[in-house]
Order: structure tokens, then C-alpha cells, then sequence
């Protein structure tokens, strides 16, 4: 899919202060640092406090990417935040985003998509540049995913971290951009949050006890990740017709080292394609695609008109790559 005249005018994100190591988790369940680090290449994650809501990290970095790009709130006509954790089933995390801001004329939704929301999310909000619907969109990806933990089940308690990365479209003559989008809905039941829906309530007219925790498995989320985003890189380098050496950066969902060594591997690219901040921040969701770019682009890692490819795998399962010019 190709999305004609877009760019990227500012690039922000936000972690909560709170950080819990892996020498944190050796008392909370059965694991190790070492075992942590071998298997994830995790060390550390920023997890939110008592109060800490996903619109604050959301509403903070979009304030830093608008900052970046010089962009005033009467400027943004559409918000989205890609988010599987919001404030609330509704109203939609990014309406509240849009008042804290004082983005009077911007409409607003929110996107669930998991870890691959962000991927998504960028799409949608381009193609409402293409389109000349709107001429400015911020795109956000926010995610407090530690409140649906199980802290004993070692498999989801070492991975996740909490955060939120947004940037902001306009309008960039000759830009072009290109995404691959997909989903396979049959491996719907290897990652989800229980006890969060609809399907709790019972024919009886009342409401099962609610067990909201991630339920993972690991072995099959594993290999659809690879499989998947394999897929979806080697569709945009072959769709947009250019090679591995035009890119300047690989950024993958932050999910788990191992997972982003044997994409390089299948895709046989040196390890300094790809950017790696996972052991930093655990894996942030929608958020981990953003956080790495803005913490990449800041650092100079990334700079103006570089091409960089963006893959993501999540529940869904749903899966998606783009292609973008800075």
C-alpha cells in the first residue's frame, strides 16, 4: 500500500518514573536476572504508578513531538492513540488527550490493536493527509499494560513496561510511504486479556468475577512474530523497489531480543540495521515502535529524510510493516 506526500514534523515520548529491574522481579516470582536477560534481553522497565493514567504518558508525548515540530494545539484537526490499555472503555483515551491539549478543532479516536497499533495507526492518520482531509494528524501509541499483569506468571511478569511515543503528519511533497498490513484472527487465543469484556457476561444477566491478566503462549506468539514480520519487511522493500541498503534503520517492536535476532537472522542483515532499546524498556505495546524512533532520532541514530522500515506482531494476531521517509 502506497500513502503519497506525508512527513513527519516532531517526534515525542514519555516513560513513568518508576522502574523495575529484574533483580526487582527475583522477589516478586520464580526467575533470575540472568534468565531474564537470556531469554528477553530485558534488564529493566518503566512502570506506572498508583494514579498514573495512559492519557498522562500519552498527553506528555504528544506534547514533546508538537514541541519538536512547533506545532500549536489549534493546529491539529485529528488525534488517534493506538492503545490496548485506555483510561476507560469510553469515552476514547484520545478525546481526553484532545482536552488536556486544548486541540479545540480536532476530532478524535482510539485504535486497539496491541503491539501492532501504532504500525496501524500511522497508516490511518497518513492516508487522512493523502486524502487532503486534514492537514495535520498526530498519531500517538500509549500503553499502561503493567496493570493487567499476573506478578506470579513469570512468562507476562518480566516482558511488559509501560509508555507512550506520538509524532506528528503533514503534509511533504514526493514523500512516499508504504505499508503492509495483515491479521491472523485463528491465533486470536495465544495472547489476550481475560476478564476484560463482553464475553464475561453470563446468560443469567450477571457478571462473571472479572480476572483481567495477560494470558500469553509464548511458543506460538514466538513464531508468529518471526514469521510474520519477516513477511511484512519483505513486502514493503519489495513493493517500494528499493534495497536493505536505502534503509538507515530496521525499528522493530520492542517485544523481545530474541525475537529481533532471528528476524535479522531470516533476513540476513547485520545487527546494526536494526535499532534495540528492549532492554531498556521492556516491551511498551503501541508505544515501542515511537519511543525507539523519537529516542533514535534525538540521538542523531535517525536523522531527516533517512528511510527507516517499522514491523510489529501482536494479539490478534495482527501484524504490520512500513516503509517511511523521515
Amino acid at each position: 500500500m502506497k500513502v503519497n506526500n506525508v512527513g513527519i514534523y516532531g517526534w515525542g515520548s514519555c516513560v513513568p518514573e518508576g522502574v523495575v529491574t529484574n533483580f526487582d522481579l527475583e522477589g516478586m516470582v520464580l526467575t533470575s536476572d540472568d534468565w531474564i536477560r537470556e531469554r528477553t534481553g530485558i534488564i529493566k522497565r518503566h512502570v506506572a504508578c498508583r494514579g498514573e493514567k495512559t492519557s498522562n504518558l500519552a498527553i506528555i508525548a504528544l506534547q514533546n513531538a508538537m514541541e519538536m515540530g512547533n506545532i500549536k494545539p489549534d493546529e491539529l484537526d485529528l488525534i488517534i492513540v493506538a492503545t490496548s490499555s485506555p483510561d476507560m472503555l469510553f469515552p476514547a483515551t484520545a478525546c481526553i488527550v484532545q482536552d488536556a491539549i486544548g486541540a479545540k478543532k480536532a476530532a478524535a479516536f482510539d485504535l486497539s490493536l496491541a503491539c501492532s497499533g501504532f504500525v496501524y495507526a500511522l497508516c490511518v492518520g497518513a492516508q487522512f493527509i493523502q486524502n487532503e482531509a486534514y492537514r495535520c494528524v498526530a498519531v500517538i501509541g500509549a500503553d499502561i499494560l503493567t496493570r493487567f499483569i499476573d506478578w506470579s506468571d513469570r512468562k507476562t511478569a518480566i516482558l511488559f513496561g509501560d509508555g507512550a511515543g506520538a509524532c506528528i503528519l503533514k503534509y511533504k511533497p514526493g514523500n512516499e510511504w508504504w505499508f503492509f498490513l495483515g491479521s491472523d484472527g485463528s491465533g486470536a487465543d495465544h495472547l489476550k486479556i481475560i476478564g476484560s469484556g463482553s464475553s464475561d457476561y453470563t446468560p443469567s444477566g450477571s457478571f462473571q468475577k472479572r480476572l483481567p491478566t495477560i494470558q500469553m503462549n509464548g511458543q506460538e506468539v514466538f513464531k508468529f512474530a518471526v514469521r510474520s514480520m519477516v513477511k511484512s519487511v519483505k513486502n514493503v522493500i519489495n513493493e517500494s523497489r528499493i534495497s536493505f541498503e536505502d534503509i538507515s534503520k530496521i525499528i522493530p517492536h520492542q517485544a523481545n531480543k530474541r525475537i529481533i535476532e532471528s528476524v535479522r537472522k531470516y533476513l540476513n542483515l547485520k545487527s546494526e540495521k536494526f535499532y534495540i532499546n528492549v532492554d531498556r524498556f521492556g516491551n511498551t505495546s503501541a508505544a515501542s515502535i515511537p519511543i525507539a524512533i523519537d529516542e533514535a532520532y534525538r540521538s542523531g541514530v535517525i536523522k531527516p529524510n533517512d528511510k527507516i522500515v517499522l514491523a510489529a506482531f501482536g494479539a490478534g494476531f495482527a501484524f504490520g510493516s512500513g516503509l517511511i521517509s523521515l
